[in-house]
């Protein structure tokens, strides 16, 4: 901020006029209090703000956007749909369940890097890099991939994109401050504005520690003089298990840390603990962990929405409708819909089991399902009730028309009322579009889907789907990407997940680009992101307390420690830390034996 306010008095311009671009949304309230800080008079002087901003968010205070036609939208819902309508167009109908999928993901990799080409330049930006883009995908056993790759520029040098307004802005000033890794629409604004912009790197210690070698290639030996500075402490678990409860008791720990010292803008009993999400499994572990002591935690990264709960419930009544449907599959959904009587589903199960009844389809004909050993009406009602519901989603028809009949079967097996009351129920009805009355967003996509392929589709709209609980308004606890510690108050970091698969040295790339491609269409290359990654890891290094953990095995299979741990061990050879977790002495407690 003090850099900020230097420039903007030498160039004699106007804090209001002046738009401070920040690498992603958190950042904004932080930048926001940091220059009330830094002004003159402090946070209670009266004073103008820039406009901090991100490039989305700036996005949206210019005005709507309405994606048309086959625009890449960043939706799964319609996305996967219009590149499946985009397969056919191009004369591969035959393998569109297959290659829809693929389609979609690479167009979304390079719909950032084609945001950030002026609209009027967009079209010839695509027409240039597809004639580069197929060199040495030319072999007839690469030939679906390189349809993929051309389809994809095409899709994304082809579409407009909300952004697009931005490039019209006039701000008498664009500062952008950058993270670890450049963004492409912001470089691009940026060089765009020329002499009426600059650029400021966010960490402006490039991420090292203060006269500290670079950890990703140590330049000196061991030594025993060598100590590791005091605020980091190495946590080795002995599986996935172990390393979750170490992390909790960490996170627990580091709750309790206050430091009189540190100044009340960095790491004071106010600021949150973060808790880095390398590993999402581990980190729900952890998470459900801390909830268990009524710990306030704010997930900035989510988790997929095909894993939630209200995801599942919805799937089962799909499965339940397949034509094939075993009992196991029609029971799951059963009791996940609560318009059965479950005395009624308890009593079908165990005629079920006992009869050997393995599919559906043969229940409704099962003498001894039909009848009970007493002579009298066994299930029969049960069924009945139960195809009143599944039959109607048997057969074929156009997505419009499924997606209504899929909310009335919802509605009258009683699971609707529980999607509506929770938060990721919500989510789902969102993602599905089924939270409005009339879905018109599909009016233009008329193809006739099959029950598997609707189901297919359900299914890929909540795997690409993200889920973000509500955050609480004060939390103790904030789980979030390493990449974001970056410009953050934090009274401590804990990092678990740093093993060699979770948090290696240089990772693949995402998509299925070559390295030869990557550098043609303007995607990071594995050395830019291995360098970001590097550039995150010595930022953590820095915080005034962190935890790193690790699991040295995994799946009874031996497990190294990161590269990133390997070199610090290397560097500095230190004694690990002793376990966070407090032991507690259980009193026997004998209980009567169950009758």
């Amino acid at each position: 901020m003090a850099l900020i306010r230097s420039e903007l008095s030498q160039r004699a311009v106007h804090p209001s006029q002046t738009v401070v671009l920040l690498p992603y949304a958190q950042l904004m309230q932080e930048a926001k209090n940091a220059w009330a800080l830094n002004s003159e008079g402090g946070a209670s002087a009266a004073q103008f703000l820039p406009r901090f901003e991100t490039t989305q968010n700036w996005t949206q205070s210019l005005g709507g956007f309405e994606p048309t036609g086959d625009d890449i939208r960043l939706d799964a819902a319609l996305d996967v749909l219009t590149a499946t309508s985009l397969l056919a167009r191009a004369g591969l109908a035959a393998h569109q369940n297959v290659l829809a999928q693929r389609l979609m993901q690479a167009a979304w990799s390079l719909a950032r890097v084609a945001a950030a080409v002026a609209p009027a330049e967009r079209a010839a930006w695509g027409v240039r890099l597809a004639l580069e883009l197929g060199h040495g995908l030319d072999a007839p056993v690469l030939a679906m991939e390189a349809a993929v790759g051309r389809i994809a520029l095409a899709w994304a040098a082809n579409s407009a994109y909300a952004s697009d307004v931005l490039f019209a802005a006039r701000p008498a000033l664009l500062l952008v401050l950058e993270g670890f890794q450049i963004e492409p629409l912001a470089d691009a604004l940026r060089l765009r504005l020329g002499a009426q912009s600059l650029s400021i790197p966010l960490d402006l210690q490039g991420g090292r520690l203060p006269d500290s070698p670079d950890t990703g290639a140590p330049s000196r030996a061991a030594s025993a003089a060598e100590d590791m500075p005091a605020a980091i402490a190495l946590h080795p678990a002995q599986d996935a298990e172990d390393e979750a409860q170490t992390a909790a008791a960490c996170v627990l720990r580091a709750l309790e840390f206050d430091d009189p010292n540190a100044p009340a803008n960095q790491a004071d009993s106010r600021s949150p603990v973060a808790l880095v999400a390398l590993d999402r499994l581990l980190t729900r572990r952890v998470r459900a962990m801390l909830s268990e002591r009524g710990i306030e935690v704010r997930d900035e990264t989510g988790w997929k929405l095909s894993t939630t709960r209200a995801a599942a419930t919805l799937m089962s009544l799909l499965r339940a409708s397949s034509w094939d449907a075993s009992t196991d599959a029609v029971l799951d959904w059963l009791k996940n819909a609560p318009a059965f009587e479950t005395g009624a589903v308890t009593r079908a199960e165990i005629a079920f089991r006992k009869a050997g009844v393995r599919d559906w389809h043969g229940a409704s004909t099962h003498p001894d399902v039909l009848v009970d050993k007493n002579g009298h009406p066994g299930n029969g009602e049960l069924i009945h009730q139960a195809d009143a519901i599944r039959t109607p989603l048997l057969a074929g028809r156009a997505l419009n028309r499924w997606l209504a009949d899929l909310g009335v079967a919802l509605q009258t097996g009683g699971q609707w009322p529980g999607l509506v009351h929770d938060i990721a129920g919500q989510a789902v009805l969102k993602a599905l579009h089924l939270n409005k009355a009339e879905p018109s967003e599909f009016a233009g996509f008329q193809t006739h889907l099959s029950a598997s392929e609707f189901t297919a589709w359900v299914s890929q709209t909540l795997e690409a789907a993200s889920f973000m609980p509500a955050h609480p308004p004060q939390a103790q606890v904030v789980i979030l990407p390493l990449s974001q510690l970056l410009g953050r108050p934090l009274r401590a970091v804990v990092l678990p997940g740093c093993d060699e698969i979770r948090l290696p040295v240089s990772a693949e790339p995402p998509g299925d680009w070559t390295p030869a491609q990557r550098a043609v269409l303007g995607l990071p290359s594995r050395d830019a992101l291995a360098a970001a990654t590097r550039q995150a890891w010595q930022y953590a290094l820095k915080s005034p307390r962190l935890d790193l953990l690790w699991r040295q095995s995994e799946g009874g299979e031996r497990l190294m420690p990161s590269g990133f741990v390997q070199a610090l061990l290397l560097q500095y050879s230190p004694a690990m830390a002793p376990d966070p977790r407090a032991l507690r002495e259980l009193s026997p407690q004998p209980c009567a034996m169950p009758q």
